[in-house]
């Protein structure tokens, strides 16, 4: 037997060492899922098949970067870099480069990315003079993109009366003409989206019978990796290319197919027994990664699926401690249990930074955990995307903010000054700065002084750019008066940002929005736990240009825990994870209500998000949820109650337990019970004796008690975390205290305000 195949389990070797024909592996988490896969080109190598007759398909360039050096080093770096292996796009835009005369393109035919095919939607957009607020981008775009993958060209939809009805109720009477014209650009340009290398390429196999032959030829071998994840138009066109031979090997994983988003499509992988009768499959199921409680667990969680292929996944490994649960009072108070119990964890297992991570349903549910670790002083990465004050829809709001705070900010000014729109154009806002330098003034004088300045400005702008600094004055004014949060609100919608973001119903829309909502909780939480006086807009800027400030960290970007959604976390392993709002609309999300296909999308995305974790997994939710400025009750998610009990340690974090948001030190007494989710009403019923938290009920020093702070004590504040009394000063109602705190510094606090809770 060849040495490589003795590193492989009975269940992988039968994979890689069978012959011809259709095969599907179904290969469970932690499985071994890329050693077969490689070793499988490995063997057909060693076999005698010529590399160029192998075709190997990834979703990632990282995959199929991995799996070519695995197999360079195994079989030789000539025999690996002959083979055609990649992602879908880069190897059928490889294919269309050979054939791109048959489709009257060059070969050296441009491919837009993302931000291409945005630019040139919004110059058409532009150029016919439609209403940017209907006509939105995203919007366009996606659009654009979900006909091009339904195969309905710019004819096809104009053929189409319920679809040209769809966009004529929504004021898109003009999409038709934007879509022509994005299909005509892009050919004058000689340039192919992403969408186009899919769509082109099976236009190119279905019109053109001797190109077909030719690739089904030449592809004798075809691999593909993530089965799961394929859309309609990836399955088709690997259905004709390996129509010839079938010798298709499929790997993946039913029960981790998580982005019909994306247009993935799970009956893909559970019909390939229809497509190829004479298939032979393999499983496996034995799991290398996770502790035997967090496999068990992931089963039967996976179990109550009723669309899967059957499978039983186990290890050999050890049991492992059972996993946590914990519920909060807030998703704040959530944050600062996850911080501390890494901090914790860190300290009694010696582990490092990068050993964590933190995973959520949305993006938004970042800001609490980014928040929390910064005050114990943990560093932290965003993984696949921005750290929560980074984001576009952010910045744009606290460009606002910063302009409120400092009228003479002009990066401020030139980031809001037209967003959302209001009709001041680039060459109106060039002539503003150019009179500006030219008469030695801020920008914000200008604008205050419009009347005066000699500005080839037309009567319209001159009116909009008064509105805008109207607008503005208003607001400086409102910051000294008003709590920030009162302000933030106020910004957000006068201004028509927040409209803007909400009438955007695509699905990059409703993230941006929810972003929006989460900062805004954010201020409000602030605004609330402020000491009087200090609760204003600009003290809220000050507190975000410490949190953002990211200068210090002193370590590598590579050891820090990593945030990132579940989505985001697939394909992934870390020995501690932590899966934070786990509650109803959220874990599930509030889509899953609309059939039971989504329920189960959701229940595959939270199997993904626990066997992420191979020694420790730790669950949390809250009972109390900032939304809309406000708190609002939460329900558990059904999937804690779908989770076998045998393998769960539940824990519920009180008011009078907050001493120490420890599990190692809270869980002994505080446990909880709750119902089962009811798998024959299908409705979730709430736990009667899980009591929600009252924020206003916190343990905090009364206005009589003042006088227990003193100097040396251990105190903690709800906002900064735990600190030690540096000084006291002051009589009554008026002492105050100098508290130095962990991770942010030295503050003064008004002890009547402050609602200090001593420690020890």
């Amino acid at each position: 037997m060849e040495d490589y195949l003795q590193k492989l389990n009975p269940e992988q070797r039968n994979a890689v060492t069978h012959s011809t024909g259709p095969l599907m592996v179904i290969a469970g988490a932690g499985s071994g899922k890329t050693r077969v896969l490689t070793y499988r080109i490995v063997h057909l190598l060693k076999s005698g098949i010529y590399p160029h007759n192998i075709l190997a398909l990834t979703f990632t360039n990282k995959a199929s970067k991995e799996m070519r050096n695995r197999i360079e080093l195994m079989a030789g770096e000539s025999e690996a870099r002959s083979l055609w292996m990649g992602t879908f796009h880069s190897v059928f835009s490889k294919i269309l480069r050979f054939e791109a005369e048959k489709l009257n393109y060059p070969s050296n035919f441009t491919i837009y990315d993302t931000d291409d095919s945005k630019s040139l939607v919004r110059s058409i957009i532009k150029e016919l003079n439609l209403d940017k607020d209907i006509y939105k981008l995203g919007v366009i775009r996606n659009r654009i993109s979900s006909l091009k993958n339904n195969f309905i060209s710019p004819a096809g939809y104009n053929n189409k009366s319920e679809l040209n009805q769809q966009d004529k109720i929504a004021k898109r009477t003009e999409f038709g003409r934007v879509y022509q014209m994005y299909v005509q650009r892009c050919e004058k340009a000689s340039a192919m989206d992403f969408d186009d290398l899919l769509l082109k390429t099976y236009q190119l196999l279905e019109n053109h019978d001797e190109v077909l032959l030719k690739y089904q030829e030449k592809f004798k071998y075809i691999l593909i990796d993530e089965y799961q994840d394929t859309n309609h138009i990836q399955y088709l066109i690997i259905k004709k290319l390996a129509a010839l031979n079938e010798n298709i090997c499929i790997v993946g994983d039913d029960a981790q197919s998580i982005y019909a988003f994306r247009g993935a499509n799970i009956q893909n992988i559970l019909n390939f027994k229809d497509d190829y009768p004479n298939y032979k499959t393999y499983k496996l199921e034995q799991n290398y990664r996770s502790t035997s409680t967090i496999v068990e667990a992931a089963n039967s969680i996976i179990k109550q699926n009723e669309q899967q292929i059957a499978k039983n996944v186990w290890t050999s490994n050890t049991k492992g401690d059972k996993i946590i649960v914990v519920k909060t009072g807030s998703d704040n108070d959530e944050g600062r249990l996850v911080a501390n119990t890494i901090f914790d964890v860190q300290i009694r297992s010696q582990a490092h930074h990068k050993d964590f991570a933190i995973l959520y349903r949305t993006n938004a549910q970042s800001r609490s955990m980014e928040e929390s670790l910064r005050k114990r002083n943990i560093p932290y990465k965003i993984y696949g995307g921005l750290s929560f004050y980074q984001r576009k829809e952010i910045k744009d709001l606290l460009a606002y903010y910063r302009l409120c705070t400092n009228p003479n900010d002009e990066e401020a000014f030139k980031r809001v000054i037209n967003y959302p729109t209001r009709g001041v154009g680039t060459t109106t806002i060039q002539k503003l700065f150019f009179f500006a330098n030219e008469k030695n003034k801020t920008i914000w004088e200008v604008i205050n002084h419009l009347d005066e300045a000699d500005i080839n400005i037309n009567n319209g702008t001159r009116k909009k750019l008064k509105e805008f600094a109207l607008l503005i004055n208003n607001f400086i004014l409102d910051t000294k008066k008003k709590d920030a949060y009162t302000v933030a609100e106020e910004i957000a919608k006068k201004t028509g940002l927040f409209n803007d973001l909400y009438t955007d119903k695509s699905p990059e829309g409703v993230s941006r929005f929810e972003n929006i909502q989460e900062l805004l909780n954010g201020i409000k939480d602030f605004s609330e736990t402020a000491e009087k006086g200090t609760n204003k807009l600009p003290d809220f800027m000050e507190d975000v240009a410490l949190l953002t400030d990211q200068d210090k960290e002193t370590d590598d970007d590579f050891n820090k825990v990593t945030l990132m959604t579940v989505h985001a976390a697939k394909g992934l392993e870390f020995a501690y994870v932590f899966v934070v709002g786990l509650e109803e609309n959220l874990f599930p999300s509030m889509i899953s209500g609309e059939s039971q296909e989504n329920l189960e999308e959701e229940r595959r995305l939270f199997y993904v998000a626990i066997t992420r974790a191979k020694k420790r997994l730790f669950l949390s939710f809250s009972s109390t949820r900032f939304k809309w400025g406000q708190f609002t009750d939460c329900k558990p998610s059904r999937f804690i109650s779908e989770l076998d009990d045998n393998f769960l340690e539940k824990h519920e974090l009180t008011p009078k337990k907050k001493k120490e948001y420890n599990p190692y030190k809270i869980y002994a007494k505080t446990k909880y019970k709750e119902k089962k989710y009811s798998a024959a009403t299908k409705k979730f019923v709430a736990p009667k004796n899980l009591t929600n938290i009252n924020r206003a009920k916190n343990i905090s020093i009364k206005e009589s008690d003042l006088s227990k702070i003193q100097n040396g004590m251990q105190v903690k504040h709800s906002r900064f975390g735990e600190g030690t009394v540096l000084s006291i000063s002051g009589e009554g109602s008026n002492r105050k205290a100098t508290v130095f705190f962990n991770g942010i510094g030295q503050k003064d606090l008004l002890l009547k305000f402050a609602k200090l809770e001593i420690i020890k």
